[in-house]
């Protein structure tokens, strides 16, 4: 009778991972249990061998399908049992009374949970039984019943959880004893505490609730952190048992939409980890699941366990918190997303034959939410309220009026780089360019600007578009945003009438072509819209008038040029000594009406004009040999050497010295024209030495001359090296000049001299003049009046028949040429000389600042016109030119900043921004650095400024800075500043030293340790080491601090972060906010090497403490997660918000 009772008491009461076999006789009950009857009888009287204090569960047969699991016993024996009051003394050393009524309450709100008064009978008795032992003293060391070792204590840890299921420990009392069992130094996340639980409760068909109730205690506790719960959780993989995976998900719920972790940051990278693993293993369930719901018998149970899958997964994905985590894992684990994303395949593919709707947009939601982790960052809102983007306007203006020749690829990137920063939808971005060109179109000058307007708006601007093609653009098809842009800008009536009327043409029928020819329009959409502005035009008959029917419209001019440019360079590829008359008649022909403008415009546009420049140095190069000269090839010689001088001259003078400057190569191979460009021509803002040894050649060269010229006959042009000549001329109209001043000249015979100069080569008379500007420039102003009237003498044509060929034409770009090179020098002496008139204006936009005016007056008062009218117009950005080179970077730079912060309105500021970004775009990076290397730091530092930081004007301020700083960080590092920028004075590196402490010593270990992928986590995540406060990404890319943009750049964010760091918030502490704020808004994803690589890493815990700013897409923003500790520090803000 006393062995079959202790069957039936071991085998009810076996837990699930031990195994004793059924008695046979009593020797073996006794050898196992010392006084069986006893405790038998003290089992029944406690009730308490099979349920727990908290459960109460009905009692089970030995023979139920659900009893648990049989497993063998460890082979060393099981340490002798102490009475549960002993065991639960160590828990109550202090306070009896208050431990007992804690315990009291809790067995009593477990008692009631169980449910009946039975059970919360027999918990009364059990805690009256209890109540001696609740203030025992805490046993020592000695009495705790497994050893200490740290080799056992795993093994350890699974008996002390068969020991508490065995003796059905409530869940409070099983945590004390754990930790009267592992009293120092365990940690429950190392000894795989959650891992052996779960072991241990999953065992069964149906999970074991009393261990399951520990784990959620420890849980609840903290005893065990998230991440090594979701690891043991995502190691499951028997989804056939249906209660084990309801309980699971459970477990889940109890914390996966509050997921935290405060520790170091390899304890959070865990937890990414961990999320990652477990969306990878509710994943798999919701396909297992799928699979069985395609099976009839299991439809129903399979539909409600997938349910529930889905609804766990649409929980931990609508997080954003837990979405970030995962990003950050999938970043530092790639395997483990690959094998996400091949769970995601596997579900996609079970759902094909999913009849539930609802099943099916569940989890295609969650599809969806997955698909979007990897691109979290990218996804932007474009901004829909508004229809004018006077950024883009500007821009385009400046680039077409001052930048014609520059290349199309820096263009395209700025303009990128506007469309993104405003976040402007593609069709209303396009159609802002093509405003912006109709605009400049129809208030450009006569002359060469309308011509150089129009080849820009014909031909580079559909190049423009080719490129931006080529940008990726989501999922909207680019042809069909240019042709809503096109829609939109038919519903343009006037402007387009206007254009039409100035350039003689329907100017949007064939930019429509154009457009079509390169792709960017589908042949329907080309029929269409030229029908609707055909059919628009019918009600404008002023545009049709009889004057203008036979003049040829310059937009057909300008593409008809455009391939005759490719023709003239292959001609002058040719060898020229073969056919020097057939080059000639070529060139006559460029010369003769508006061609040459035509053809330099078309070149310029399509990025042509370098080469046409080099071709024509080459042929001046060749007029150098006169070995085998007679009189016949002389004329010919000397008209090609004129024409190429001539036209060389007038390039540099139309579209700037750069586009003829070659790359460098040997003082002896430098082509004459190009040092004779740079030492004595002169040009805006070049002050040129009269005195200089370039304008000293060899005296018998120049006496030589000087008889030439004197001489009453005819000049001879028989082996006459022309580039000596115009290297001595200078030379000779001094020596001519002292003659008449000495009076041994006359008047006659200085007419004499001009016309011998001016009437065969008119380069002759260019070099002359290049001298005697810069000669009338050293004289005083009673001394100037001679040189002056031999100026006046070179300007004025020369008519007869003895001239050579084609010189009308020449004359006509002599006088553009010397007409440029006297402009200063004629406004300072108050001298006017009268150049032959070619019915247009030959220097546009020239002498623009009103006189006697202070240039800080007219610098505001065209802000102020340009801010109430709302767009930049041609005219106010050459005038913003030419302030910016009289008055400097800083003056320019500080001057418009204190116009930003004086408006008070929200929409001024906002639109002040728009246009002062694009007017900074005359010189980007020199402002830039004068903006944030000078004038915010003293903004910021200086607390009787910070008012002025207030917002609107603030905030406005802030996106200026973020908007500079971005581009010119961009071209920077794409060496992309124009030609034009280029030739302004650069800041010495040495202003910027003080900026930012070198740091050349920096130890090469640490950055071994911080940049490897293989880092030592320990190392880098131990409290004992110590971050350096201006430790940035920036030097883990190995950013060199001798550029000054990226000094001044790393210099702000220090200040910035001693900012948030220091006690005294006000309004600069408002700007740090939006500054960063502004920077997160513009950001590339992945753009690692944006300008936030420079901010220090430990301003990342500064930034979350902003509430604005505790945004895990911030977080993931403002670090440069490319780097392992920059995952880390993502991982450990984001853990923690």
């Amino acid at each position: 009778m006393q062995a079959s009772v202790c069957s039936l008491i071991f085998t009810v009461c076996t837990p699930p991972c031990l195994h004793i076999p059924t008695f046979a006789s009593p020797c073996v009950c006794t050898q196992s249990l010392p006084t069986a009857s006893s405790h038998v009888c003290h089992l029944f009287r406690t009730n308490s061998f099979c349920t727990p204090p908290r459960l109460h569960t009905p009692r089970v047969s030995p023979h139920h399908p659900t009893r648990p699991r049989e497993l063998h016993l460890p082979a060393s024996p099981a340490p002798p049992r102490r009475p549960i009051s002993a065991r639960l003394a160590g828990g109550c050393q202090h306070g009896g009374a208050q431990a007992l009524s804690e315990r009291s309450r809790r067995v009593r709100s477990a008692a009631d949970e169980a449910g009946g008064p039975g059970a919360e009978r027999r918990e009364r008795g059990a805690i009256s039984r209890l109540r001696p032992s609740l203030c025992a003293p805490r046993p020592g060391p000695e009495a705790s019943p497994f050893p200490q070792s740290a080799a056992m204590k795993v093994v350890n840890l699974k008996q002390a959880i068969l020991q508490a299921w065995k003796e059905r420990w409530s869940d409070y009392q099983w945590a004390i004893n754990m930790k009267r069992f592992f009293p120092r130094g365990a940690t429950w996340d190392i000894l795989n505490l959650a891992e052996a639980l779960l072991e241990q409760a999953m065992i069964g068909p149906s999970p074991n609730p009393l261990i399951l109730s520990y784990l959620k205690y420890a849980i609840s506790s903290q005893m065990v952190s998230y991440s090594t719960v979701l690891m043991a959780i995502s190691k499951f993989d028997d989804f056939s048992r249906d209660l084990c995976v309801q309980s699971l998900l459970e477990i889940m719920d109890m914390f996966c939409d509050r997921l935290s972790c405060h520790g170091r940051a390899e304890e959070c990278i865990g937890l990414c980890r961990a999320l990652m693993s477990a969306l990878n293993w509710l994943l798999r369930c919701a396909a297992f699941y799928a699979e069985k719901v395609k099976e009839m018998l299991e439809q129903v149970a399979a539909e409600g366990q997938m349910k529930m899958c889905l609804e766990r997964l649409e929980k931990m994905l609508g997080s954003t918190k837990n979405r970030a985590l995962i990003h950050i894992a999938q970043l530092e684990e790639t395997s483990s997303w690959n094998t996400v994303e091949q769970s995601l395949l596997k579900l996609e593919e079970s759902l094909n034959g999913l009849s539930n709707s609802t099943l099916r947009s569940q989890a295609d939601n969650c599809i969806s939410l997955i698909k979007s982790i990897p691109t979290m960052l990218s996804v932007r809102s474009e901004q829909l309220n508004k229809t004018g983007f006077p950024t883009v306007h500007a821009v385009v203006l400046l680039e077409g009026t001052m930048n014609l020749t520059g290349e199309i690829q820096p263009l395209v990137e700025q303009l990128m780089m506007v469309k993104r920063m405003q976040r402007i939808p593609s069709p209303l971005f396009m159609l802002e360019i093509w405003k912006a060109c109709f605009v400049g179109l129809i208030e450009s000058p006569e002359g060469t600007e309308e011509l150089k307007w129009t080849a820009f708006t014909f031909l580079k601007i559909p190049q423009v578009l080719v490129e931006l093609k080529n940008y990726p653009h989501g999922d909207k098809d680019f042809t069909e945003d240019v042709n809503c842009a096109f829609e939109f800008l038919l519903k343009l009536t006037p402007l387009l009438d206007k254009a039409d009327q100035r350039c003689n043409c329907n100017c949007m029928s064939l930019l429509l072509q154009e457009c079509s020819k390169q792709g960017l329009l589908s042949e329907a959409n080309m029929t269409n819209l030229t029908d609707k502005r055909k059919a628009d035009r019918e009600d404008a008959p002023q545009l049709q008038s009889a004057e203008n029917a036979n003049i040829q419209p310059n937009p057909r001019l300008i593409l008809r040029a455009e391939p005759t440019v490719t023709n003239i360079l292959k001609t002058m590829d040719a060898d020229h000594s073969k056919s020097p008359e057939g080059l000639l008649g070529v060139l006559g022909h460029m010369l003769s009406g508006k061609s040459l403008d035509l053809l330099l415009a078309a070149a310029a546009a399509t990025g042509k004009l370098k080469s046409f420049a080099w071709k024509f140095i080459k042929l001046n190069e060749f007029t150098k040999h006169i070995s085998t000269e007679n009189s016949k090839s002389a004329p010919v010689r000397a008209l090609l050497f004129d024409i190429s001088f001539l036209m060389l001259c007038h390039v540099a003078q139309t579209y700037g010295s750069e586009v003829i400057l070659s790359e460098s190569r040997p003082a002896d191979e430098v082509p004459f024209f190009e040092t004779w460009m740079l030492t004595c021509m002169p040009e805006e803002g070049k002050i040129l030495n009269p005195d200089h040894p370039c304008f000293r050649p060899d005296s018998t060269k120049v006496e030589s001359l000087v008889a030439l010229l004197n001489n009453s006959s005819e000049m001879k042009l028989v082996q006459i090296n022309w580039h000596e000549v115009c290297l001595s001329i200078s030379a000779a109209i001094l020596e001519i000049l002292n003659a008449w001043e000495n009076s041994v000249l006359t008047f006659e015979s200085i007419q004499k001299i001009t016309d011998n100069i001016k009437g065969k080569v008119c380069s002759m008379a260019v070099c002359a003049v290049a001298w005697l500007v810069a000669h009338v420039r050293m004289l005083g102003l009673d001394e100037r009046e001679k040189s002056l009237q031999m100026i006046r003498q070179l300007a004025t044509p020369l008519y007869g028949d003895n001239t050579l060929q084609f010189y009308n034409e020449r004359v006509v770009i002599m006088s553009s040429i010397l007409e440029h090179m006297c402009a200063d020098v004629l406004q300072q002496t108050a001298t006017q000389i009268k150049f032959p008139s070619t019915g247009m204006d030959t220097i546009p936009y020239w002498n623009l600042l009103p006189p006697k005016k202070p240039i800080k007056e007219v610098l505001t008062s065209v802000f102020t016109k340009v801010l109430e009218k709302g767009w930049v117009d041609s005219r106010s950005i050459h005038i913003f030119d030419t302030l910016l080179h009289m008055g400097g970077v800083y003056w320019f730079c500080n001057n418009l900043v204190k116009e930003l912060l004086k408006e008070t309105r929200k929409e001024h500021t906002l639109r002040a921004v728009e246009l002062l970004y694009a007017i900074f775009c005359l010189d980007m990076q020199q402002l830039t650095l004068t903006l944030l290397g000078h004038i915010l730091p003293n903004l910021l530092t200086d607390s009787s400024k910070w008012h002025t930081l207030m917002d609107p004007p603030g905030k406005a301020l802030a996106k200026l800075s973020v908007w500079c700083a971005l581009s010119s960080y961009s071209s920077h590092n794409k060496g992309q500043a124009s030609a034009r920028q280029k030739k302004r004075h650069r800041e010495d590196i040495e202003d910027y030293i003080s900026l930012f402490p070198l740091d050349d010593t920096r130890p090469s270990k640490l950055m071994r340790l911080l940049s490897s992928n293989e880092e030592d986590a320990n190392i880098l995540s131990s409290p004992n080491r110590s971050m350096s406060s201006s430790l940035s990404a920036s030097q883990l890319h190995a950013v060199s601090m001798r550029d000054p943009l990226n000094r001044v750049l790393a210099n702000l964010f220090l200040l910035i972060s001693s900012i948030l760091g220091s006690k005294t918030a006000g309004t600069h502490t408002q700007f740090v906010q939006w500054f960063m704020e502004e920077c997160v808004d513009c950001l590339e994803q992945g753009s690692h090497g944006s300008i936030l690589q420079f901010m220090p890493f430990t301003m990342v815990s500064e930034l979350v403490k902003v509430s604005t700013m505790s945004s895990p897409k911030i977080v993931l923003a403002i670090t440069d997660l490319g780097l392992p500790l920059g995952r880390r520090v993502a991982a450990k803000a984001i853990a923690a918000l």
